[in-house]
């Protein structure tokens, strides 16, 4: 069905604005943000000291290394941090944003919109629902749907601000012997059915099993979405093998690369299970432009999508990270010292957000 008058429009959170003004988009960012569903306590007695400091200078080292240990790097809720940190991204020549701390993740829509007037930034904010222990009570399919459409079409929780993205849609799956349980297929359902009500685009959260995003799309596929407007997340921690990731591609979807900035490994219990010990080597950024340069010459230049997915305080400018400027300041630059045009990088952080976030 669509939503009526958004055909070729872009919704943020201050309203629609014509497809052709989002220019440089980061399409898979956190602003303000509770993931602290990640948090694990570590079991050294010394280590659970550590949890529960503040991120700071002196444990920032310990917590690269144990991201998910440490409850305050997943916790980002203040208002003026956020808006220091993305008007670095804007004075980098940054224009859009997305912002995917969906239902679960403590979504504020008045923060965000707040966020946009300080800043300037259109900032298109998520639907959907993130992984089940997060999830509110007694959902069924059709009330998964039902906020979904309402979210996109009238705003959030009486908000009137609207959403513009199904999505980040939450899965797990970590081996061929763990199959995805029923629930996130139902909400992937629920996804697809969203979908075709609002026109909208849709992003997902991949399980941690390589054959884990050929399976959501293949379901979603059966369910009726369009899998050409669907954004798998997480190539980078998730498809580790050239062949792999083209079979992805030619699904239609587009694949993200939204960990630009997070390097070295994941840990243990983020990649792998007991059943199926799949090792996790996170490339660094210049990898992951490898990556992408192979995909394009196999001509899938456009479904690329890149991005930092800041979520952890660690991340941050603040704290030590190189923020939500980094793909500006710090990626583009080597793109281009390893042969991209500038045609390819247009097409990668212009054109493809762009035909992705625009309804139908």
């Amino acid at each position: 069905m669509g939503t009526p008058g958004m055909a070729g429009k872009v919704q943020t959170v201050l309203g629609a604005i014509d497809a052709a003004e989002l220019g440089i988009t980061l399409p898979h960012e956190h602003l303000l943000f509770d993931l602290s569903v990640w948090f694990t306590e570590p079991r050294g007695a010394s280590d659970r000291g550590r949890a529960y400091q503040p991120v700071c200078l002196e444990n920032l080292g310990w917590v690269r290394y144990h991201p998910y240990n440490n409850k305050d790097n997943w916790l980002m809720l203040d208002e003026q941090t956020a808006i220091a940190e993305a008007l670095r991204y804007k004075n980098a020549g940054g224009v859009s944003l997305v912002e995917m701390s969906s239902i679960g993740l403590n979504r504020d829509a008045l923060g965000l919109a707040r966020i946009s007037r300080a800043t300037g930034l259109n900032i298109i904010m998520g639907a959907g629902f993130y992984l089940e222990p997060t999830w509110p009570p007694n959902l069924t399919e059709g009330k998964m749907v039902e906020e979904m459409v309402r979210d996109v079409k009238e705003g959030v929780g009486g908000t009137g601000i609207r959403a513009g993205i199904i999505g980040e849609v939450g899965t797990e799956r970590f081996g061929r012997d763990r199959p995805m349980e029923d629930c996130y297929k139902m909400s992937l359902r629920a996804t697809a059915r969203a979908q075709k009500e609002t026109g909208a685009a849709v992003n997902i959260h991949p399980g941690h099993s390589p054959e884990s995003p050929i399976e959501i799309i293949e379901l979603m596929d059966t369910a009726g979405a369009d899998v050409s407007r669907v954004a798998m997340s997480h190539i980078d921690r998730t498809v580790f093998d050239h062949p792999t990731r083209v079979a992805l591609a030619k699904t239609g979807c587009y694949l993200e690369y939204d960990l630009f900035s997070f390097e070295g490994w994941h840990q243990v219990r983020h990649v792998r299970s007991e059943d199926n010990p799949v090792q996790c080597n996170v490339t660094n950024d210049a990898g992951r432009i490898d990556e992408i340069m192979a995909l394009i010459e196999d001509g899938f230049l456009k479904q690329i999508l890149i991005s930092h997915d800041n979520c952890s305080k660690h991340r941050l400018w603040r704290w030590g990270g190189p923020g939500y400027a980094h793909i500006l300041e710090n990626v583009v630059p080597l793109m281009r010292v390893k042969g991209m045009t500038e045609e390819e990088i247009n097409t990668i952080m212009v054109e493809n957000p762009k035909r992705l976030l625009q309804f139908v």
